[in-house]
Parts: C-alpha cells; structure tokens; sequence
C-alpha cells in the first residue's frame, strides 16, 4: 500500500510519466467531425456465423407457465444474444409443438415442445465518412491509432457510422467495406459490439478496391485486429493487407503483444501487485455483461488473466491509479476482473462503478470542503476510466518490434487531477 503521493509516483514505470499533475503534457479528446454517410444492409447472401443454424428442441419444464418465448429459449441458449432470439423468432424459425410462433411475448407452458434454429446474420457495407483520426504510426502494412473515449469501433445495427472503419476507410481512400465476420457477437443488434476487451477475430473476405482509387487498387484494406470498449480510449492496430491482418492477429492469439492499460478504480485493490486468474463468462441475469466467477456454474466461462498494480492511492483510499496487463484477452476482461475484486472502475455504471458510490466514499474518506467539488467532476463522468496506454508487437514484415504510448485523454486526465489535489492537501494538513 502506498502511502504518500511522492510515494506512489516512484512506481510509475517510464511508460507513465504523464500522469503526474502537469497539465501542460495532457492531451485533449479527438473531437468527432459531423456525420453525413450511412452504412446500409449488403444485399449480399447471409453470413455463416458461429451459432447460425445451431438448434434447440426441448419440452419446457412445469413450473415456466409465463415465461415469454424469447426468454426461456435465452435461458437455455447461453451464447446466443437475446438479439438473435428474437430475430430467429420474428423470421419464423422457432415452432411450439410443431406449430410455428412468430411473437416474442408468446407465454409458454410446462409441456409444451420448443424447437428453435438460430438464425443467420447479415453482413453491413460500411461507408468511408471523414471522421478525424489521431493517427500515432503508419506506413503501408499497417496503422496505429489513438481512439478517442466513445467512439465505437466497427459499425454494427445499433451503430452504422462514425466509427473507426469508416474513418479508417476514408483515411485510405477505400470508400466501401463488405464487413464478414466469424464472430457473431459482432452484428447483434442490441449488442455493444464495440464493447470488448481486446478479442481476436478474423475477417472472411476483404474487398478488392474502391471505385478504381489508386490505394484500392493497391488492396488497402482496413483489417481490424482487436478492438476497445465503446468508451475505451487509447491504442489499437489495424492491418491494412491480409499478411498483417493475419501476422498481427497470431500475435493476439499467442498473447505476444504487449499491452498495458491505466485506470481509475473505486476503491483500492488489495496488495501491490497482484496476478488475477478468474474465468469470465456472460451474465446469464444481464446479456450485456460479463461476469468474472471462479466456480463451475457458468459453464460457458473461458480462461482470463489479468496483472494490477497499484500504482497511486488516490483521494485517502477513495480511488486508485491501477495499471493493468493482460494475459488473456476476454471480453470487458479489466472491468469484470475489477468487479470482482471489489473495486469496479470509476464511472463504470455496468459493472457497478457508480457515481452515487464514488461520490459516497470521496465524501466519507475527505474534509466536507471538497464535498462540492465531488459532486461537480464526478457528474461529468460518461464512461469507465480506462485507457488503452501502452501498444507493443512485432512488425509483421520487418519483425521489428514497434511498441507506442500515450497518455490518456482530458476527461481522464481532469478527474485524475481532482483526485491526485485532494490527497496532497490531505497530505500538507
């Protein structure tokens, strides 16, 4: 446990310097141009995704009587969205005692005899739109970016445009994207696809240029590796030719990228440094959230590892300075190992990172002077505080390894410096 600002600040290792209070090496947040394309549905044939055509026939239990249709078959399908139920259900693939049942709020009974074939998914055609980029490294195999806190990073039905594909399509004179995926959590509707941890996964067919552009011509291809939570900022790498889409996405694979994340966590976690080895799987109460659980009980749970270190005690042990390292690379792995340790990200309403419990501890931990000031910067917060700070891999031409930083945007960074205020003056008193 640290025990002093000064104290805390000799840990920071030197990819970390920025965060010490000094405004004047802070960067700001990207601001987005406006939006003037959509994408639309490819009138291509559907996708064969990982749960399409997968199917369910089962007599539903005494003691389910009004339990809607869509929710029970949720209940025993555990992989595939509520999303893609409803979907199945609406386009006739679902028969109750041999009978086929297109309303979702149908009220099964005990006895009755369910069968389902989920559904197949649509492809979306992305559109090139020119969306700024903070472009930190690029040549022609490949680019890093810096994501801004709220952008999402591919398009899906519940966020068509302005994401980081269609700016990364105009940053490369593409101006379409047939998006084919093996990943079917990626085009669910009423799925935060963007919402994910760093997770490989691979694109089936790139196009072969864009309305005779010279660099369509030249096969540059947005190939998006990994991704970051909608309201994750910081580093990612996108392949620009299947060679790199492939080589990088090995790395991933292997875990031989080196990727370190800083964050801001209510509370403090326990030890200085400490390994975090707890499976993760979907919250079977809350589709939209993982859950980290060390027993058997979730049997679609996978493997996940994490590293923190503390790195300040923040605000008398209201809040931490956490740095993370991943092992594994599930989906929203930093907030559900967060959770279960007991100290969710500030701002992190899904995962328990409230602002009514923040603003409760900063209160009961501080002098009531800061009390006002609480309330104010904790109610501009719109996002965990999580930052993607570090990128390191292997070049997938020249094998050299390429590692970039950089630090975390304003809306960090300003509440970041509330916190690091109040535990110096607690500190000169």
């Amino acid at each position: 446990m640290l025990s002093s600002h000064a104290a805390a600040l000799a840990f920071l290792p030197s990819s970390l310097p920025f965060l010490r209070r000094n405004p004047t090496l802070r960067l700001s947040t990207s601001l987005l141009s406006s939006l003037t394309s959509a994408s639309s549905i490819d009138p291509s044939p559907p996708v064969r995704s990982k749960y399409g055509g997968i199917q369910l026939e089962e007599t539903v239990e005494v003691g389910s009587e009004k339990a809607r249709l869509d929710a029970w078959i949720a209940s025993r399908m555990l992989n595939v969205s509520r999303s893609r139920i409803v979907s199945s259900i609406r386009s006739g693939l679902v028969t109750v005692n041999g009978r086929a049942v297109d309303k979702v709020s149908y009220k099964v009974k005990g006895g009755d005899v369910v069968s389902c074939t989920v559904s197949e998914l649509q492809p979306l055609r992305a559109e090139a739109e020119d969306i700024s980029l903070d472009i930190v490294y690029e040549d022609e195999h490949l680019i890093v970016v810096n994501k801004p806190p709220h952008m999402v990073v591919h398009p899906a039905p519940g966020n068509p445009n302005g994401t980081l594909v269609n700016a990364i399509l105009h940053h490369c004179k593409v101006s379409t994207f047939t998006w084919r995926t093996n990943s079917a959590s990626l085009l669910e509707e009423g799925v935060d696809s963007s919402d994910e941890e760093i997770e490989v996964f691979h694109v089936d067919e790139f196009p072969n240029g864009g309305n005779g552009s010279r660099v369509g011509e030249a096969l540059v291809r947005p190939g998006i590796v990994h991704r970051l939570d909608k309201g994750t900022s910081g580093l990612l790498v996108v392949a620009k030719d299947e060679h790199a889409h492939a080589h990088l996405a090995e790395q991933f694979k292997l875990h031989t990228i080196k990727r370190v994340y800083v964050s801001l966590t209510i509370g403090v976690p326990k030890g200085h440094t400490v390994r975090v080895e707890v499976p993760i799987g979907r919250d079977p109460n809350n589709r939209l959230r993982m859950i980290a659980t060390p027993s058997s009980s979730n049997r679609y749970a996978r493997h996940a590892a994490s590293r923190y270190k503390v790195i300040e005690v923040l605000a008398g042990g209201a809040c931490a300075l956490v740095e993370w390292r991943l092992e594994t690379g599930r989906t929203h792995q930093i907030r559900a190992h967060a959770k279960y340790i007991g100290v969710p990200l500030l701002g992190d309403e899904v995962y328990g990172g409230t602002k009514n419990m923040v603003t409760s501890l900063l209160r009961a931990k501080n002098p009531s002077h800061f009390h006002d000031n609480t309330f104010e910067m904790i109610s501009k917060l719109d996002r965990p505080c999580l930052h993607a700070l570090s990128l390191g891999f292997n070049h997938p031409y020249t094998g050299e390894f390429l590692q970039f930083s950089r630090p975390p945007p304003e809306d960090f960074c300003q509440i970041l410096d509330f916190l690091q205020s109040i535990t110096e003056s607690a500190s000169d008193n």
